[in-house]
């Protein structure tokens, strides 16, 4: 019975047993001879990786000469403004473009209504002036929500029943911005995902004359599990009350991103940000195919936690997985990544010349 389509049998010499493989294939295309020694493949390499792409995500605290772990963070700490000094000082050294700042407020400062977002001798401020004094040259990037601030762990103000206030939360947004701007910020970074707020913080930055302050607009922030570790950074786990799914995005929407971008386009955006990263590399992709905006990513504290504990259990190789992780960024066309690896980052691509 002959079996149609059915590829002959290869032929076995009675001397060996094995198929006769002396004849080569036919073949015009080899990819391989492009991955044949380490030269040819930097040679071809299609991304790469700099100290340029790096920003690092800083927290600070009260106190003088300071720090404290973070439990849930393993290798990054908590810091007093003058530690905070001295590592925008060493960021500025290796070369890092940018820090971008986030407070841990005092528990017996945090209110309904965030009010310490406004205090222009809060935290945030007094690092934003430090650090200009001493590290004039790098750049300043400020988070604009109220969920460091209020006692209830939420973004933005909320409602006698519990609801998120998107306009009265705009208000009291564009007031923060506004002190964080007058203190020396020169990124202003609303990641509260109310509607209409960077619209409103535009107009009044300008308003006040601050025309040259850059709006990071994060566009795709989604309700996340991988936020765990960063809200105990900054004290709000424990008083979280409720979810933030009422103004982060369903991590099952991908258009929803583009619209939300494309609205924050309109309204002044000069960059836009995706958070978290590695789970949503295809928002990075597409953000940036359809826009051409200067698009950043946030390789957010759950990230880093899960590369970090794996290595230190010896389940991986953490720097290979690190490299790894921030190429996967560029390749999806990231201009900037934040990441809590940046100095190690940077001190590798140091070495590696």
């Amino acid at each position: 019975m002959t079996i149609p389509f059915a590829r002959p049998r290869p032929a076995f010499p009675e001397s060996t047993g094995r198929p006769d493989v002396s004849s080569k294939l036919d073949l015009v295309q080899r990819p391989r001879r492009n991955r044949k020694a380490g030269w040819a493949r930097e040679l071809l390499r299609e991304n790469t990786l700099s100290v340029a792409d790096l920003i690092w995500p800083i927290f600070v605290m009260d106190g003088s000469e300071s720090r404290t772990p973070v439990a849930s963070m393993p290798g990054v700490e908590r810091l007093t403004v003058d530690e905070a000094v001295r590592e925008a000082a060493r960021a500025a050294s290796l070369g890092i473009p940018a820090i971008a700042l986030f407070p841990y407020t005092d528990p017996e400062l945090r209110t309904a209504d965030g009010r310490e977002a406004l205090n222009r001798d809060n935290l945030v401020c007094r690092a934003l002036r430090a650090i200009k004094k001493e590290v004039p040259d790098i750049g300043l990037i400020t988070d604009v929500a109220l969920d460091p601030y209020t006692s209830h762990g939420h973004d933005g103000l909320l409602s006698s029943d519990g609801r998120i206030l998107n306009d009265e939360t705009v208000a009291v947004l564009v007031e923060q911005s506004l002190v964080q701007a007058d203190a020396g910020a020169d990124i202003i970074a609303p990641s509260d995902m109310m509607d209409g707020r960077v619209g409103a913080i535009r107009r009044a930055l300008d308003a006040s004359g601050h025309l040259d302050a850059q709006i990071l607009a994060y566009s795709a922030k989604y309700a996340s599990a991988f936020y765990g570790p960063f809200r105990d950074a900054v004290g709000s786990s424990g008083c979280l009350k409720g979810d933030k799914l009422t103004y982060q995005m369903d991590p099952a929407n991908g258009m929803e991103a583009l619209r939300e971008a494309a609205l924050d386009i309109e309204e002044g955006a000069d960059m836009l940000m995706v958070k978290p990263g590695l789970p949503y590399l295809d928002i990075v992709y597409r953000l940036k195919e359809a826009f051409g905006l200067p698009t950043f990513a946030y390789q957010v504290s759950g990230e880093y936690a899960m590369i970090e504990a794996a290595a230190r259990n010896g389940w991986l190789d953490g720097e290979k997985a690190m490299m790894e992780s921030l190429m996967a960024f560029k390749r999806a066309g990231a201009d900037g990544i934040l990441t809590y690896f940046a100095p190690r980052v940077a001190e590798k691509l140091a070495r590696q010349g």
